[in-house]
């Protein structure tokens, strides 16, 4: 079972997001001030609107009125060039905490240790990346100037009312009721409905994302009406927790409606009376209406951007989240005098508590050594690669290079040592010069061609439309399986590892393009430590030594010859895939060229 990323707390996102305002104190200043002076211009209005009702009352001069009228124009006037520079500032001061969120998210991806990318799977990680990025920008760019617009206008008005008559204030306190109860009400069960909506739809990526990566395997055994299944089921959870929180909006905005309209209500009876026994004037009355008016607004935008900053605290606090991963310990030590030698000591490792995969395996490699890997399927040989590449950590035991534990080291350092090899690759949105020199951007362009001449590719490489300018990638010039296989392996002749692991590079190649492959492969391969895990034994017979993996154990570690003479578990293997290849079984080219 896949086990999701962390979520923040509460409490850290909201620290967090304070320190993303404190690093911009000019700007945000600025926001609030141009909101609090367009509000205080919209303030205006309905005084000046209750005195011109009054003076028509009262019959004063026409040219008075025209006076009144002319600053309430003016007034508008002046809100709207104030509304329009704060909405200005505010984006650009969410841009800019947009910018910053999503560089420190990549960041915080990217120094993440790959076995637990691996345990979550790509789907929460892909709906942190895409869902709820997009969700948060919709709380940076709206959400988040838009409360902070309604609640400064709040005050402000009821201010303004207070500064009318103070008795208009009371008919306001019928709404606190229905307004703080109903909020505290759905504040309390908002988050965690909003997490569990966020987690779901992680699922239902999960679940995507696996058929469309596995669709020929689905289609060849025959497994479409089970991952259909699998969506429908992922769907019906995401169905039942975004039921959940619209079940909670339904309650909650009913309470907020009833909460502005009753005393608005209250307002126009209780104001016409007080008019009618000459308690306030007319134009007091006028004022006040407007006002409480005027509450509904930004009432209405707290309320329905108050929901959106729920989705957008569990956005952020999911992509804090990542960072709660404990980052693995690294050293900057340089390697022990034993220079390139890899030492395997005591290593225990289980994916899940409790269950192990390989029990106490002990292996030295000596600088140079070709080593393959062998073993039924299940036996701990991938695992095993993973851990001599540094993918993995040891529950126990111990992986060092040169002396130095291999997990410890800065993930630049660790692929600069070793480098795992595998038939997965991926070529990257940008030019072929960008993905061949990716581990070392600033590569001058005589390294790259060095590194294409010495895997066979330099020669197709030319052909392209733009040579090594040719954009390459998702919508660019499509590369071959073989073609962006020898651009990984180029990539790795520019990193210059001293140890590689291959987990069968070429196999999912057809078999004239891994012949040309294996080709590539030996260029990248001379001179360095190979580890070759082989889940056919073509490449075994050529190794220094074979290491045969049993039940998470090394059985039996000699070179061919000797191990085929001993007649144990690896002579069996061999006799078998011998008997396997004689009756026409598919062979394919030597790691060890």
């Amino acid at each position: 079972m896949n086990r999701l990323l962390p979520v923040a707390s509460t409490a850290q996102a909201r620290r967090y997001a304070g320190e993303l305002i404190r690093l911009y104190p000019g700007l945000f200043r600025a926001v609030v001030g141009l909101h609090v002076a367009a509000a205080l211009a919209g303030l205006a209005g309905p005084r000046l609107l209750g005195e011109l009702v009054q003076g028509v009352h009262e019959h004063v001069p026409v040219s008075e009125l025209d006076h009144i009228a002319l600053a309430i124009a003016g007034f508008v006037a002046v809100q709207a060039v104030l509304v329009r520079c704060a909405h200005l500032a505010s984006a650009r001061l969410g841009e800019r905490v947009l910018h910053r969120l999503r560089t420190e998210f990549v960041s915080r991806v990217l120094a993440l240790p790959l076995s637990r990318v691996e345990a979550a799977g790509s789907g929460d990680l892909l709906t942190r990346a895409t869902r709820d990025v997009d969700a948060l920008t919709q709380c940076v760019r709206f959400a988040v100037p838009e409360t902070v617009i309604a609640l400064i206008t709040l005050g402000l008005v009821i201010g303004a009312l207070a500064l009318v008559s103070p008795i208009f204030l009371l008919p306001l306190l019928l709404g606190v009721p229905f307004l703080v109860v109903g909020t505290r009400w759905y504040l309390r069960r908002a988050p965690a409905g909003y997490l569990r909506q966020n987690a779901a739809w992680s699922d239902v990526t999960e679940g995507l994302a696996e058929t469309v990566a596995s669709a020929r395997t689905v289609e060849a055994l025959g497994r479409g009406r089970q991952r259909i299944r699998r969506t429908d089921t992922g769907l019906r959870h995401s169905w039942r927790a975004e039921r959940y929180t619209l079940r909670l909006r339904t309650v909650w905005w009913p309470l907020i409606e009833t909460g502005y309209v009753l005393p608005m209500a209250v307002t126009v009876l209780a104001g016409g009376w007080l008019h009618l026994h000459g308690r306030v004037s007319l134009g007091a009355l006028t004022a006040a209406v407007i006002y409480v008016q005027q509450l509904v607004d930004p009432l209405d935008r707290l309320v329905g951007w108050l929901d959106e900053l729920q989705v957008g605290a569990a956005a952020l606090a999911r992509l804090l989240g990542v960072a709660a991963v404990p980052a693995p310990r690294t050293t900057t030590e340089a390697p022990g005098t034993s220079g390139n030698q890899v030492e395997v000591r005591g290593v225990r490792f289980g994916y899940e508590p409790g269950r192990e995969v390989l029990h106490g395996v002990d292996l030295v490699l000596e600088p140079g050594e070709r080593l393959a890997v062998v073993g039924v399927s299940g036996a701990g040989k991938s695992t095993l690669g993973r851990l001599l590449a540094g993918v993995h950590r040891p529950s126990e035991g111990s992986v060092t290079v040169g002396g130095v534990p291999l997990a410890e080291l800065p993930p630049e350092r660790m692929r600069a040592e070793v480098a795992l090899v595998t038939q997965e690759h991926h070529v990257f949105i940008g030019t072929l010069r960008d993905n061949v020199a990716l581990v070392r951007p600033a590569a001058p362009e005589g390294s790259i061609r060095a590194a294409l001449t010495a895997v066979q590719a330099l020669n197709w490489v030319d052909e392209l439309p733009d040579g090594l300018d040719t954009v390459v990638g998702a919508g660019g010039f499509p590369l071959s399986p073989a073609q962006a296989q020898q651009v990984a392996l180029a990539r790795l002749v520019i990193a210059d590892p001293h140890t590689l692991v291959l987990d069968e590079a070429t196999a999912m190649l057809d078999p004239r393009a891994a012949r040309d492959l294996e080709r590539s492969l030996a260029a990248v391969v001379s001179g360095r430590t190979v580890v070759a895990i082989a889940h056919r034994l073509f490449s075994a017979h050529d190794a220094d030594r074979v290491a045969v993996v049993e039940d998470g154990r090394i059985v039996e570690i000699g070179p061919h010859d000797e191990l085929v003479a001993a007649g144990g578990v690896y002579a069996a293997l061999w006799r078998s895939w011998q008997g396997e290849t004689e009756e026409g079984a598919p062979g394919a080219g030597r790691a060890f060229s």
